[in-house]
């Protein structure tokens, strides 16, 4: 009868509150809903409904929380509970929560973003460990094989700018002959982070008409580090010294191709084969909790010669770069900082257009910058700048030359706000002054983004972007020439799941200011444009192990520039770019394999069929600390040719297919080539 009587009892005092949970269009399911301070609640059903009971009485807080809602809290007599409707609003996401990948790829660890580790990246099939050949796999680069550098979306190699720890590098890439691939002088080991900017990029970053590589290195090391590589064209060396809160790294490495062209002969006749020195330290150091100096100097000579039209070409390159960055992060919010960074680059060559004369040209470039930014609120983060590009050239041809001194200072102010819960916009305005045509110029730039579901992306950039000329045209203008302008029109739509990644981009640029030669002199009266559709799927949900990529762009350009007598499609672009690749990973060997294709370039004398090639590569973990990687490109040795001379001669590649077989051995430390390279 007690036993009766309690349970009677107990159950006349429980309250049942029920309810339905929705956003503002529909239920929604899994959706906690609770008694603040009680274990006493339920979660939601498919149609948005829970019911549970309590025994509270009087006065109440019911919570419902569920992730990327507004948490929703009501406070009310238990009774008045009976049924709830509840409407959660969508939580606004936080400007620093945004990673807004419109126009631009991420590899390895920059900031909070996270993708592919650089050693994937070299180690892909058509790379032959380089950087920029592995960059030539995305959407929006066109296959220019005589050089090897990176022409974006129509637009010239140079309109792309490289820019270490937010600094900027005058020559990116080592001086080498015609049909013989530029490589890129940095090695991808470098660096935690490399970000690549097809257009639409911020106020930050000036001089560059389509594109820009910012590229952050590695911080400071926590242990020591060494480790040696060798393969049939290169050697190299390189460690690292870990202090208290510091550390000191050394690269040296050596590139030559006397030995491979005597296991593998090509079509040139060689009086000095490819040959490149390179030496890089960095010095990086946590001078504080809220500050960091990083400090990095790199230098390459380059030597090469070879006959060519009956003269002995001879080429000598001194490439050097440095730089000193400091950043810091004040209690109240703010960071600030400051950087100074020196190119400069030597080339001098002999039998450069006929036999017995000389080339001489020096070029250097100081570059200052300064910063500061700060997120105010959840939905405001602001940041400023300025910065000075302090430049000289002096060129002599035999009796012929000039001496070159301008600059360019520019500021700028970023500014990102959320306009609504999943709608950002990014506005940024820029301001350049170039000394030797006393010119001004405002752009400005806008990227609307919007992120409908937790997968999806899709932005609007607007944007105008500026590059002074090459400094030969500048000479021979009088110095005279207007700034290059280039507006950017990109659509980006973007699908990403973890697992498999889609983009398609479609864009249009319109060129103004083009240098074009009148009357033996440069004047700014060129123009042109570029369009097209960029398109990138990369999955790895098909099978374990395995990721497949494919990348297409179509650019239709022309534009009226240089020597050019009438519009035409400049000689480096080609309508349609095809890239295809894939890696699969089992036991200790990562397999891949990619295919280019790019079709054919107009001339004045005619079109070069189209180019394709096939490549593979092998990589081999055959110890903790050693890694073995092998690659052959353009495996069915294709003779791809390169150009059309206005004598209706060919130029093709000096050899069909090239081989790279390489070891990459630890010495003091627990992972295989993890000498970071640094």
């Amino acid at each position: 009868m007690i036993l009766v009587l309690m349970s009677v009892s107990f159950a006349m005092a429980q309250t049942e509150i029920k309810g339905r949970v929705s956003d503002e269009y529909e239920p929604l399911p899994g959706v906690n809903v609770y008694i603040v301070g009680t274990i006493d609640g339920g979660m939601t059903d498919t149609d948005g409904m829970f019911s549970f009971k309590t025994d509270e009485e009087g006065e109440v807080t019911l919570c419902a929380s569920f992730l990327g809602y507004d948490e929703y809290k009501v406070t009310a007599d238990a009774s008045e509970l009976a049924y709830v409707e509840i409407t959660l609003r969508e939580k606004p996401l936080s400007i620093d929560e945004v990673c807004i990948s419109a126009s631009s790829f991420r590899i390895g660890k920059m900031d909070q973003f996270k993708s592919l580790d650089a050693l994937d990246v070299v180690m892909s099939a058509n790379s032959c460990g380089d950087l920029v050949a592995a960059l030539q796999m995305l959407p929006g680069t066109q296959k220019v094989s005589e050089n090897g550098k990176l022409y974006v979306r129509g637009g010239e190699s140079n309109e792309c700018q490289t820019f270490i720890n937010g600094m900027h590098v005058l020559v990116p890439y080592s001086t080498n002959v015609e049909g013989q691939t530029n490589r890129g002088r940095f090695s991808p080991f470098l660096f935690k982070g490399m970000s690549f900017s097809l257009g639409g990029y911020s106020g930050e970053y000036g001089q560059a008409l389509s594109s820009v590589l910012p590229m952050e290195t590695t911080d400071a090391a926590t242990a020591d580090k060494l480790g040696v590589s060798a393969s049939l064209v290169d050697w190299n060396l390189g460690g690292t010294k870990a202090f208290d809160r510091s550390s000191l790294s050394f690269n040296a490495d050596y590139t030559g191709l006397e030995l491979y062209n005597k296991l593998f002969p090509d079509r040139n006749e060689w009086t000095r084969p490819y040959g490149k020195l390179s030496g890089e330290a960095q010095y990086k150091a946590e001078i504080s909790s809220r500050s960091t100096l990083k400090s990095y100097a790199g230098y390459d000579l380059t030597n090469v010669g070879f006959m060519t039209g009956g003269r002995n070409l001879q080429m000598n390159e001194h490439n050097l770069f440095a730089n000193v960055t400091l950043n810091t992060s004040l209690k109240s919010g703010y960071s600030l900082f400051a950087g100074v960074a020196e190119s400069w680059v030597q080339n001098d060559v002999d039998g450069a257009l006929v036999q017995g004369d000389r080339y001489h040209n020096i070029r250097n470039e100081v570059h200052l910058k300064g910063g500061v930014r700060r997120s105010f609120t959840s939905a405001l983060k602001l940041s400023a700048g300025m910065e000075d590009y302090i430049r000289n050239s002096v060129k002599r041809y035999n009796n012929d030359g000039y001496d070159l001194d301008y600059n360019t200072a520019a500021a700028y102010l970023d500014a990102q706000v959320r306009l609504f819960p999943r709608v950002f916009l990014t506005a940024s305005l820029r301001d350049e002054y170039v000394s030797y045509s006393r010119q001004w110029m405002l752009m400005p730039r806008a990227t609307l983004s919007c992120f409908p579901g937790d997968f999806f992306q899709a932005s609007v950039m607007l944007g105008r972007y500026s590059q002074c000329a090459e400094d030969d045209y500048i000479a021979r203008s009088g110095e005279g020439l207007r700034q290059t302008t280039a507006d950017h029109a990109i659509l980006s739509f973007q699908y990403s799941n973890g697992q498999r990644l889609i983009k398609v981009e479609p864009y249009y640029k319109r060129y103004h200011n083009l240098p074009l030669l009148e009357g033996g002199v440069y004047t700014s009266n060129g123009y042109g444009n570029s369009s097209g559709l960029d398109i990138f799927a990369e999955d790895c949900s098909l099978l374990d192990n395995l990721t497949l990529s494919a990348s297409y762009s179509y650019n239709n350009s022309e534009r009226l520039y240089l020597d050019y007598d009438a519009p035409r499609t400049p000689e480096y672009a080609s309508k349609h770019n095809l890239r295809l690749s894939a890696k699969y990973a089992f036991g200790k060997f990562v397999v891949g394999m990619a295919e280019s294709y790019a079709s054919g370039r107009q001339y004045k004398a005619g079109q070069t069929p189209f180019y394709s090639s096939i490549d593979a590569n092998v990589t081999y973990l055959a110890h903790p600390k050693v890694i073995i990687y092998g690659s052959v490109n353009n495996i069915t040795g294709r003779k791809n040719v390169y150009r059309i001379d206005p004598d209706g001669s060919q130029v093709i590649s000096s050899r069909d297919s090239f081989i790279y077989f390489g070891i990459f051995i630890s010495l003091k430390n627990n992972k295989a080539y993890d000498i970071s390279n640094f």
